[in-house]
């Protein structure tokens, strides 16, 4: 499965986020007048429609990655915004990572459901599954413990993958987040070295600010506009 990058002005054009474009339908023949062969319709346009994330999508503690009490465990925390800078109250945040061994067969568990209850089971609270799912809350903001995430093959550097469903997108988008600590595996990473420094920027997290508990970090996702995050398309 082959990777690129969507062009700097983002997915959709600069006037927002726009549905696809959709041609007239056919014209149909009268009464009396036949049948045209083969006759069809033209698709019509997309629409969005919810979005109703508030149900079945969402489970307990989806952020919950790392065991509590993991001595390894870190804090990935960020805000989704729009094109406007306003924060998006009920987008979901998918995450994707290797384990810090960098195996990527995880533990299965994530969304269990009780057999009984039809409630959720969640995880187990020792296995780490590698699969976490955050619904923003009112501020646009989301928060995950997870662990840090093990390195791929050279030349590329570890990196957590994010899938991102919000609100006027007719697609969900893809993208990564990588960690400031790994400053030389990031410099031969093929994806990295391929933006300019601005770009780049905005796949790479932020340690956390003074204060802040160590093994915090920060990833801001901008949907479009200025300082827009690099999103990635997956053929």
């Amino acid at each position: 499965m082959a990777e690129r990058l969507v062009p700097e002005q983002g997915l959709v054009p600069e006037q927002g986020l726009a549905p696809e474009q959709g041609h007239a339908p056919e014209q149909g023949r009268g009464p009396g007048q036949g049948h045209a062969p083969e006759q069809r319709l033209a698709p019509t346009p997309s629409h969005t429609v919810g979005p109703f994330y508030g149900y079945a999508l969402p489970f307990p503690d989806g952020g919950e990655m790392a065991p509590a009490g993991h001595p390894g465990a870190l804090t990935l925390h960020g805000y989704v915004y729009d094109g406007e800078g306003a924060p998006v109250p009920d987008a979901l945040i998918e995450l994707w990572q290797a384990g810090p061994d960098g195996s990527l067969a995880g533990a299965g568990g994530s969304m269990r459901r009780d057999p009984v209850t039809g409630g959720f089971l969640g995880r187990n609270g020792v296995d780490f599954t590698g699969f976490g799912r955050i619904a923003t809350d009112a501020d646009g903001h989301w928060t995950a413990r997870t662990l840090p995430p093990g390195g791929p093959a050279a030349p590329a550097a570890p990196y957590i993958s994010v899938c991102v469903h919000a609100r006027g997108l007719l697609h969900h988008l893809f993208t990564r987040v990588y960690f400031p600590g790994n400053a030389e595996a990031n410099a031969a990473d093929p994806l990295l070295a391929s933006l300019d420094p601005a770009r780049r920027e905005t796949l790479v997290a932020t340690a956390g600010s003074p204060g802040s508990p160590p093994g915090t970090y920060r990833f801001d996702i901008r949907l479009q506009g200025e300082g827009e995050t690099v999103f990635l398309e997956f053929r």
